[in-house]
């Protein structure tokens, strides 16, 4: 069923936030983009605070997965393609990536062993080296694999997904939620993880997925929409983030908001599910007494500015633009940064 409206939910102050948040976030990657020196804004809460951005694929680890891990060096056929971002995602740190990389060569497949990457990745613990990102957690899986460490298991993981012939699978589902479906029936793939993979996986060439097309809202989602709405009215988390995505144009003009979007590309459903996410942290600061789900009042990651510059490269098949965006690319600043206007007033 397709909703036009949020009738009969009933939306609260921190909804209208939803939508000045998500403008001026993107205004900062922007001003960021175009070499501005900081403060990148006026807002007080983002300029003390950590705030992923707007736009799910900006974020640094994306863009380093989709250059590096996808896209970069050698050219890799679409199984190795597939453990290769399986492989970044179990871990989600750069750093372990990279000590793959040193240690071991491009993963890939074909030269996988199991004692060489469990080796890496004992050394970088016995040294207290952390081999996971902090941004979700991970199932042991010892139960499931037997082993007493976390990323041995994992490991079995991936090679009983490559032996069962997943990435072959996957190429052959044609919608997001039948490729969803397919790594959620993997052991320690839940739900948010199994969405996330799934939108790092089409960001290949394996699949051509549209991402307006499914959604599974994560904790920090839920957490959102219920400061958003003081009543849902009967409609799912999931149904107020397709309908937040199908009404953006019309949220942002009605505000008089002006939004640049992403070279045209308009907010999808994970990035509204990430929006969500990010407003129930901004109004831990901003609505205080609005309370979510968890009942958290802190934010806990402070914003440190850096002056390390990511050269923007987004998946070829969206025809973004015709060649990677960065800050040395041949196309003038202004007509860049003019791609990215919106028509939100």
């Amino acid at each position: 069923m397709k909703f036009t409206s949020f009738a009969p939910a009933r939306a609260t102050t921190v909804f209208d936030t939803f939508w000045r948040f998500a403008a001026e976030r993107q205004e900062v990657f922007f001003r960021r983009f175009s070499g501005r020196a900081p403060p990148w804004t006026h807002d007080s809460i983002l300029q003390r605070f950590k705030f992923t951005n707007a736009y799910r694929v900006s974020d640094r680890v994306s863009q380093y997965l989709i250059r590096n891990v996808i896209y970069g060096g050698d050219t890799f056929a679409p199984k190795d393609i597939f453990f290769r971002v399986v492989m970044f995602k179990l871990f989600n740190k750069i750093e372990t990536w990279e000590r793959f990389k040193q240690k071991l060569g491009e993963p890939n497949w074909g030269t996988y062993r199991y004692t060489d990457y469990n080796r890496v990745l004992t050394d970088a613990m016995r040294k207290s080296e952390r081999i996971y990102s902090s941004a979700y957690i991970m199932a042991s899986g010892k139960e499931m694999f037997g082993s007493a460490r976390k990323h041995q298991n994992h490991l079995r993981l991936v090679e009983m997904m490559m032996k069962e012939d997943v990435p072959d699978k996957l190429a052959d589902t044609r919608s997001m939620r039948a490729g969803f479906e397919l790594l959620r029936s993997y052991p320690l793939i839940g739900d948010f993880l199994g969405y996330q993979l799934i939108t790092d996986l089409n960001y290949s060439e394996i699949t051509n997925y549209s991402e307006m097309e499914f959604v599974v809202p994560g904790p920090g989602a839920r957490d959102g929409i219920q400061k958003c709405f003081g009543s849902l009215g009967g409609l799912s988390e999931a149904d107020i983030i397709k309908v937040v995505a199908d009404r953006q144009h019309d949220e942002f003009r009605k505000r008089q908001i002006k939004f640049k979007s992403l070279w045209g590309r308009p907010l999808q459903l994970i990035d509204v599910q990430n929006l969500f996410c990010e407003v129930d942290k901004y109004a831990r600061v901003k609505h205080p007494s609005v309370m979510g789900i968890s009942g958290r009042t802190r934010i806990k990651q402070r914003f440190a500015p850096t002056s390390q510059s990511i050269d923007y490269f987004f998946p070829p098949k969206w025809n973004l633009l015709t060649r990677p965006v960065n800050r040395k690319s041949e196309v003038p600043m202004q007509q860049v940064l003019a791609l990215g206007e919106d028509n939100g007033t």
